[in-house]
């Protein structure tokens, strides 16, 4: 049962608005979101939440499903995001932020990072004016007006070539990134991992606010009240990359026991803001200091952030997170000083 999972691709093509479809079959649509992403492997689901989604995508329960199939991955070199919300490959990644919490920022960094690796990054950008994407757009290498212009380009740039492609809500609300996806699957082009954004900030309110996703970056406001960037819930983002027995087990496991300490850290953590140190039984305090020191070390410089921090980018390679994280876990750490592990790469 490890190895199936949701056609994704196929539920975002047959059913546009999603979150209201759920709703009017009697679904709740975070799960129907955590069964896309693979927070909730499709063996546990219930057979009648398949068979809705079926009848919604007016296909059968078996082309609902994949088996077999691997997910590939994007490796950023970004530790929080690499570690608990891979890139799917060719999938699409949602971004469900409120202005000021960095999602344009994280951007900027996966487009600089992506097209050093040889990637093609297209922005199509939304019809209102939003001057804050100056920031991000020296990163791209093009810039469209429209759905069709981004749809010949990336044809343009063949089947050869990766390609990210990024849009902002309002061409989801709008019906056009459905056509375009679908546009996609008609000329078998599978080389496009497409980003979505919302400019507003009011995905944050919607259980599906850019229908069946890949993989879900939920920002934090906390942490970005913390200036504890990138601001990516580690506990909340999730990807479809983690699903299936195809998955390395040595990532899901550290990611799985990196969730476990986070959340109770963060359950600890409400309890100090209040009491203090003294609020928490002494058998949770390595618990409580662990979590912390794991906090800081997801912190991270980017490179397109130098000149506004003075901290050099660093990049950090999964398999190097995965084995400094252990260690973190284990207690390898316990003895160093928490600034010792603020915004560095490796241990």
């Amino acid at each position: 049962m490890d190895d199936l999972r949701l056609n994704v691709s196929l539920l975002r093509r047959r059913v546009p608005n999603l979150t209201s479809a759920a709703k009017s079959v009697g679904l709740r649509p975070a799960t129907v979101s955590n069964l896309c992403t693979g927070k909730i492997p499709l063996g546990r689901s219930e057979v009648r939440t398949l068979v809705a989604l079926a009848t919604l995508a007016q296909c059968s329960v078996d082309e609902l499903i994949l088996k077999g199939e691997t997910v590939d991955m994007i490796e950023t070199k970004i530790k929080t995001l690499d570690l608990f919300a891979p890139i799917a490959k060719g999938g699409t990644v949602g971004l469900v932020a409120r202005p000021g919490m960095g999602q344009l920022v994280v951007l900027g960094e996966i487009f600089f990072r992506l097209k050093n690796e040889g990637y093609s990054t297209i922005l199509l950008k939304p019809e209102a004016v939003h001057p804050e994407l100056n920031d991000i757009i020296g990163y791209v290498d093009l810039v469209v007006d429209s759905i069709e212009k981004a749809f010949d380009q990336i044809v343009m740039s063949g089947k050869n070539k990766e390609i990210i492609f990024c849009a902002d809500r309002s061409n989801v609300l709008s019906g056009d990134i459905y056509k375009l996806q679908e546009n996609f699957q008609d000329g078998n082009i599978q080389n496009v991992t497409t980003f979505l954004l919302d400019l507003k900030g009011e995905a944050v309110d919607d259980d599906l606010p850019y229908g069946p996703l890949e993989t879900v970056w939920q920002f934090d406001a906390d942490l970005a009240a913390r200036h504890r960037f990138p601001a990516v819930n580690p506990i909340y983002s999730t990807s479809s990359v983690l699903e299936g027995s195809h998955l390395d087990q040595n990532h899901l496991y550290i990611q799985q026991r990196g969730q476990k300490l986070l959340r109770r850290y963060r359950e600890l953590r409400s309890l100090v803001n209040v009491k203090g140190l003294d609020g928490i039984p002494s058998s949770e305090l390595e618990t409580y200091r662990r979590g912390e020191r794991l906090e800081a070390f997801l912190t991270q410089p980017f490179y397109v952030a130098e000149p506004y921090t003075g901290k050099k980018g660093k990049a950090v390679d999964l398999k190097d997170t995965l084995n400094d994280v252990r260690k973190i876990l284990d207690g390898a750490v316990d003895s160093l000083d928490l600034q010792e592990l603020d915004y560095k790469g490796r241990l």
